[in-house]
């Protein structure tokens, strides 16, 4: 996800830090996804009759991966079709000639503790955390904000410029001025569900056609043009925010509202590393299957490979062809790539879905981002200079070109990753058309002039990698993000799993992954959209939750989205 501002620095803020997380479930459905993991009752159960039976899972994202998870709990038979690498956008690469256990996170890299059902698989996988070092971040060792050609040295906020307090603390005034902040924030702590409800119903109709960037310039703490520049190009939390201007003020809110900027984590080894498990994992409940079954044995090792086509047959059930040549066809199926792949890499049916979802397939926006690694001998970064006594290098966030530039330390003396540069939208599509080691270039001169005494160039030991998802050809962006007048798409593609409501001849297919979520770009929201989908798959095969953990279909009706007319 693009860089989020954090909200309120003051006593609010601490008083909201000292109480419980506050879930990732957010204001569109507010819905306890952890409890309904925790619980020892489970997710769900089918009819023996219908143990073994094969569900096909489009994606082996994280999405899918967890859908395919749960579903083999249960007894069924997921057959994963992959058309890359299992894990999607979790993708952990190495650098080659250098140690294994250095890598770069070409995807998602830093999870908040918000998202609670996503910390559910990495607990459940062993898998360790530590702090991630955004700018100012307490276990960040220092900050550089570089803006028009003036750079500033920073441990804490208190060491910027009074302009720097100035907007962040307007940033503040303005979500409490337009959105209710601290009461919404307050609502989802407690998971006060009818309170969560009031405030975002009036606020979805209120903002659905409002921007981001006019949402600021409503606000009369933010009247100061360069007020919203700096804010742009700096933000609070994790970095700048004019890459998202354009879009709806409503994904920002979901984000800020649920504290998915604050107190980021990074997973030891790589976030690829929770997927890869899942696969390989062996459930200790476990329905039907004998113990020692995992995903990984079902498939002889390997999923399936690309979807090239899907179309409805007899009997309204899912036929899938994949490169292979190969023909199954399914009584269900899970979808989880990006939803343009039904538009142009696969050969679909029309019939798949109801008209007014193919068209919010069609409106998804995506937006572009980009990164590039450098492996190097040692966290050189932390050495001091002999003249000014700080770091010779820092976290940094800039208005050049690299814009977001990352140190990321394994212990001293360690050979390390810097991410030079990491950028969104407009700011991702200038390096598309250069190579790895042109990006590179082009990332050292700007680095070069904000840190003229440091010859990163020496430090570096290996060839950069780099990513642009726009350019990868089964994701064609990054993550989805929301424009304006966009929630009536969304809330249909979200809702999708909720069947009885459509057509007999449309249900059997499910929609879920990261852009079907309302909190696109963080995996928490491919995690509920995946528990969504099973939920759904088990209602299609006549099952059902225990009644003592009723799972995210059951308590629909009393946690719907909001619906705004269509007239």
């Amino acid at each position: 996800m693009t860089s989020v501002p954090t909200a309120i620095h003051d006593d609010q803020h601490a008083e909201a830090q000292a109480q419980p997380a506050i879930t990732m479930f957010g204001p569109d459905f507010p819905y306890a996804y952890d409890d309904y993991l925790a619980h020892p009752a489970g997710l769900g159960s089918v009819p023996a009759t219908r143990h073994g039976t094969e569900v096909a899972v489009i994606g082996g994202g994280l999405s899918g991966i967890i859908a395919a998870y749960e579903l083999m709990k249960m007894g069924l038979k997921p057959v994963v079709y992959e058309a890359d690498r299992i894990g999607g956008r979790l993708r952990t690469v190495g650098f080659e000639g250098c140690d294994a256990e250095l890598t770069a996170e070409m995807g998602a890299m830093r999870f908040p503790p918000s998202s609670t059902a996503f910390q559910h698989y990495v607990d459940m996988v062993g898998l360790e955390t530590r702090p991630f070092p955004n700018p100012l971040a307490p276990d960040t060792p220092s900050t550089v904000v570089d803006l028009k050609g003036e750079s500033h040295y920073a441990r804490t906020v208190e060491d910027l410029p009074e302009v720097y307090t100035q907007v962040m603390n307007a940033w503040n005034a303005c979500l409490e001025e337009g959105a209710d902040f601290s009461a919404m924030q307050r609502a989802l702590r407690e998971r006060d569900v009818p309170r969560i409800r009031e405030i975002w119903s009036r606020l979805v109709e209120k903002l659905d056609n409002q921007t981001f960037y006019g949402f600021l310039c409503d606000s009369s703490a933010f009247a100061s043009f360069r007020h919203r520049e700096i804010f742009g190009q700096v933000g609070f939390g994790t970095g700048g925010w004019d890459t998202d201007f354009p879009n709806s003020i409503l994904e920002i809110l979901r984000v800020v509202y649920t504290g998915a900027d604050d107190d980021h984590r990074g997973i030891v080894g790589g976030s690829q590393q929770l997927p890869l498990r899942l696969w390989a994992r062996e459930p200790r409940k476990i329905v039907h299957w004998p113990y020692g079954t995992s995903l990984s044995s079902l498939h002889g090792g390997d999923p399936r490979p690309a979807v090239t086509r899907l179309r409805r047959t007899a009997g309204n059930r899912i036929t899938v062809t994949d490169a292979g040549g190969d023909i199954r066809t399914y009584e269900a199926a899970v979808f989880t790539a990006q939803s343009w792949m039904l538009l142009s890499k696969i050969d679909c049916d029309d019939s798949l879905f109801p008209i007014d979802h193919w068209t919010a397939m069609e409106r998804t926006h995506y937006m572009e981002s980009s990164k590039l690694f450098v492996p190097v001998d040692r966290p050189f970064w932390l050495d001091q200079d002999e003249d000014t006594g700080r770091d010779v290098m820092s976290m940094t966030l800039t208005d050049r070109m690299t814009r977001g530039t990352y140190l990321l330390d394994n212990g001293p003396d360690k050979p390390a990753v810097i991410c030079l540069s990491y950028t969104w939208c407009d700011d991702s599509l200038k390096w598309l058309p250069l190579n790895p080691n042109e990006r590179m270039e082009v990332m050292l001169k700007s680095l070069s002039e904000i840190y003229p005494k440091v010859d990163i160039r020496k430090h570096i030991i290996g060839n950069p990698v780099t990513v642009s998802w726009e350019n990868e050809p089964y994701f064609m962006g990054a993550f989805k993000a929301n424009l304006p007048g966009h929630y009536r798409y969304q809330r249909r593609l979200f809702t999708h799993f909720m069947q009885d409501r459509l057509p007999e001849d449309k249900r059997g297919i499910f929609l879920a992954g990261d852009d079907i979520s309302w909190t696109a770009g963080w995996a928490e929201g491919a995690v509920a959209t995946a528990l969504n989908a099973v939920w759904g798959v088990m209602h299609h095969f006549g099952g059902g939750t225990d009644a003592s953990n009723p799972g995210p279909g059951d308590v629909y009706e009393s946690i719907a989205p909001v619906e705004l007319p269509e007239d």
